[in-house]
């Protein structure tokens, strides 16, 4: 347990003061999106709070990536839209109380499946998400963090546009709040900048008593962010087949989504750190997170990428700052909810705004013209769907589906053959680039089997067999060669290959003195 309760990373030379203001920034910006996220599946605020702290506090303790943040994240909430609505038609009359423990039961099995993830040591997989998909999701999340900023410049309901002196009001306090964020640390980066801006800008409302939005107009009639400490409860749904086969399909994208969008940002974090975070470890903390906030009254979450960025752009890179930001989000919902609540959202908006300007990969511009077309075409794809359709998991994943086509394309057409015949009349095939699933087709064709001398030798030394369509294409070209009684010797072919083979105890001799180390991926089948 050691090693969980390093909670100040004394392993690296740790600055107190910065952690604790990075920390309270962070707990500030993390008010109004829990808010706002619980309200998008029609939650009360203190449960998208609840699942703030509880996912804020757990992660930070027991996390893969020191530093990163998580909380209660659009993400997941949307994800619980769809269960409520498939709740609603098979239970028209079900109250909200009784959605409410479907929900906990749901965040509880999605952290039961991240934890299992997370011990099957899945994290490796990440890898696999090319570096034009996270151009892609980043872009997209910049421009999501960025245009999700803009209801706050509406009516209450979003109608219309603020009248003039309130826009005015509103988009002079944004750009103050920006100019502060952007040039304090000019001259000097002993304060967070972006805590400097929000208690610059809350200052001239008070004082001047400035008609602007605050947090507490955020808020629908009767509602508060003040509370309690989170409530422990065991979700109380029909403990049957039904129940279980209602909630496994939501708990499972939950999970998905949760993973896929932690892990990407843990990546994200560990190129502006230059370290490296470990996502299997934070698998299983993800999970035991959303596994605490089902149990005391929260909607779930994962790793949130426009906070992560707060944090580490402040300078914050322990353990602490995630800490202090649960801890002190725990404070304002408990004892400062009425001066948190008239917080100008003008400031943090205005903190988002230059969030999803550093987001962005502006660099990806600069290389636009030396990219791969594919690589183009799969980070234009990705930004999009992650734009339009809110979806970061659907987005990776076309991302990485589109990315491996291309890849097998171009690997299909590199596979070749160097064909000579020796002083004894024996032909030899030498391979080059891997024998996989595109490449069977081309493979066969670089053989002449009825023109063939009655002995042939077939190279892999520079070749690979990569999978069982691989395999499958040689049974059928030393089937090819039996059926007119020819002599087959498969030079640098791996044992594995060698028992997979239908017809290597026939004609076909395997040279196994020469074998490389190298298995194929279908070897434990």
């Amino acid at each position: 347990m050691k090693k969980y309760l390093n909670l100040f990373d004394l392993s690296q030379k740790v600055n107190y003061k910065t952690e604790v203001l990075s920390g309270l920034t962070v707990a500030l910006a993390l008010v109004p999106e829990a808010v706002a996220f619980a309200m998008i599946a029609g939650f009360s605020p203190l449960i998208g709070l609840y699942a703030a702290f509880v996912m804020g506090l757990v992660t930070s303790i027991f996390g893969g990536r020191p530093g990163m943040i998580s909380g209660a994240t659009g993400a997941v909430a949307v994800i619980f839209v769809g269960l409520i609505v498939q709740l609603k038609e098979m239970s028209p009359t079900i109250s909200p109380e009784e959605i409410l423990q479907y929900v906990f039961a749901t965040v509880i099995l999605a952290g039961v499946l991240q934890i299992i993830f997370g011990v099957l040591r899945l994290g490796k997989f990440i890898r696999l998400v090319p570096h034009s998909v996270m151009f892609g999701f980043v872009n997209g999340l910049a421009i999501i963090i960025f245009m999700a900023q803009f209801p706050n410049f509406y009516q209450k309901g979003g109608e219309a546009l603020l009248e003039t002196p309130q826009l005015l009001i509103m988009g002079g306090l944004v750009l103050l709040t920006m100019l502060i964020i952007w040039g304090l640390p000019k001259i000097t980066k002993a304060f967070p900048s972006s805590l400097a801006a929000i208690i610059v800008v809350t200052a001239i409302v008070m004082i001047f008593d400035v008609d602007t939005l605050t947090i507490a107009g955020t808020l629908n009639e009767g509602e508060t962010i003040k509370g309690g400490f989170p409530p422990f409860g065991i979700p109380t749904i029909p403990l049957n087949m039904k129940s279980f086969l209602t909630i496994l399909p939501f708990a499972s994208i939950v999970a998905g989504v949760g993973l896929i969008e932690s892990l990407l940002t843990l990546n994200l974090v560990d190129e502006i750190t230059q370290t490296r975070g470990r996502g299997n470890k934070e698998a299983v903390a993800q999970g035991t997170a959303n596994i605490l906030s089902g149990l005391f009254s929260g909607m779930g979450g994962c790793a949130m990428i426009g906070q992560s960025l707060i944090n580490t752009s402040n300078g914050a890179r322990a353990r602490l700052s995630g800490i202090v930001a649960a801890v002190m989000l725990l404070v304002f919902i408990m004892f400062g909810s009425g001066l948190i609540e008239k917080l100008p959202m003008a400031s943090l908006v205005g903190l988002m705004f230059m969030v999803a300007i550093g987001t962005f990969e502006w660099a990806s511009f600069k290389v636009f013209n030396k990219m791969p077309k594919s690589d183009i075409l799969v980070m234009v794809v990705v930004t999009l769907i992650t734009v339009f359709l809110h979806n970061l998991a659907l987005a990776v994943l076309i991302g990485v589906i589109i990315s491996a086509l291309v890849f097998a394309w171009d690997n299909a057409k590199r596979i070749r053959a160097r064909k000579y015949v020796d002083e004894n009349g024996v032909k030899h095939y030498e391979i080059y680039g891997p024998l996989f699933f595109g490449s069977t087709a081309v493979f066969q064709e670089k053989f002449d089997v009825q023109n063939d001398p009655t002995e042939v030798v077939i190279d892999f030394e520079e070749s690979r067999v990569v999978d069982m369509s691989a395999i499958e294409a040689l049974n059928r070209l030393t089937e090819r060669y039996l059926k007119q009684g020819k002599k087959v010797h498969l030079k640098h072919l791996s044992a594995d290959c060698r028992k997979l083979l239908k017809n290597a105890d026939k004609l076909i001799d395997v040279n196994v003195m020469e074998d490389p180390t190298y298995k194929i991926v279908a070897d434990k089948i």
